[in-house]
């Protein structure tokens, strides 16, 4: 192709950047160029636009404010089919609220966000599936308490990975290696293994720490020494293992708090409100 046609396309094309290969191709047709729309395709500069955000970068960048929901089922020895609700904290990895029913409604649901955060501790975004337990009523009520509701789009778990990896975990740790037989049971069986998940389990992207930032404990604190949890889980530690810590900032047992056998952590330890509530034992 002839230079001085080439720049002619690049001049058309800068001074209408709407056009595409088309409509360039018809203009030259009409000026008496005879080039083929590929050729034509081939040499108009493409637009330098900036790239669009991606869901990876919008997760990233509001880690700290965001929190997802998702349910998970649990089959009983006794053929039931228990439904779990979990809230993750994306800021260290941190589960705030659980509670199992064996019927989930819209109801329900609206009344769980209500429980988990009753104060001004909701996050900014709430990140969740187009389950339709939810109902058409679930973003009014996050509004009323601040918070800003973010929908996945249809079938796609993978955007909302965070709660996805700890539904995974939960299974592979701990429920595929019990039996589960009610309700009860299943509170009491997650309440043993998310201690264990806030205190000592390492995550890779808390830089190998736990949700409760752990200490570094030297060799001359002893020797290692492994303690086995009633989820089959085994921590190795330099130190007493798996003791009741007291919070530093309410002097109450870390973790938790208990509202009609409802789990619900307030950011790890300390800040768990006594009213209303006990303390699970």
């Amino acid at each position: 192709m002839a230079l001085n046609v080439r720049a002619l396309i690049r001049h058309m094309r800068s001074a209408n950047p709407l056009w595409g290969a088309p409509r360039l191709h018809g203009e030259l047709r009409k000026l008496g160029v005879e080039v083929s729309q590929t050729t034509v395709a081939k040499y108009i500069e493409r637009r330098r636009t900036p790239p669009s955000p991606t869901w990876r970068t919008f997760l990233t960048t509001h880690v700290s404010p965001l929190a997802s929901i998702d349910f998970f089922t649990v089959p009983t020895a006794t053929f039931r089919v228990l439904f779990v609700l979990i809230i993750l904290s994306h800021n260290r990895r941190r589960v705030v609220y659980v509670n199992v029913t064996d019927h989930p409604t819209a109801t329900w649901t609206r009344q769980q966000i209500r429980e988990a955060f009753p104060d001004d501790c909701a996050p900014r975004y709430l990140l969740r599936d187009r389950d339709g337990v939810y109902g058409p009523d679930f973003g009014d009520t996050l509004k009323h308490v601040g918070i800003e509701e973010v929908v996945s789009a249809p079938r796609s778990p993978w955007q909302n990975p965070f709660v996805e990896r700890l539904i995974g975990t939960i299974r592979r740790e701990c429920l595929d290696h019990v039996i589960v037989w009610n309700e009860r049971s299943l509170r009491r069986t997650l309440r043993v293994y998310l201690d264990l998940y806030h205190r000592w389990r390492t995550h890779l992207a808390l830089d190998k720490d736990a949700p409760e930032p752990r200490i570094t404990q030297s060799p001359k604190h002893g020797g290692a020494s492994s303690a086995h949890t009633s989820t089959g889980s085994t921590t190795m530690t330099n130190a007493a293992p798996l003791d009741r810590r007291v919070g530093p900032a309410c002097g109450h047992q870390s973790g938790c708090l208990r509202r009609r056998d409802v789990l619900v952590y307030r950011n790890g330890v300390g800040t768990c409100a006594q009213q209303q509530s006990r303390h699970l034992k």
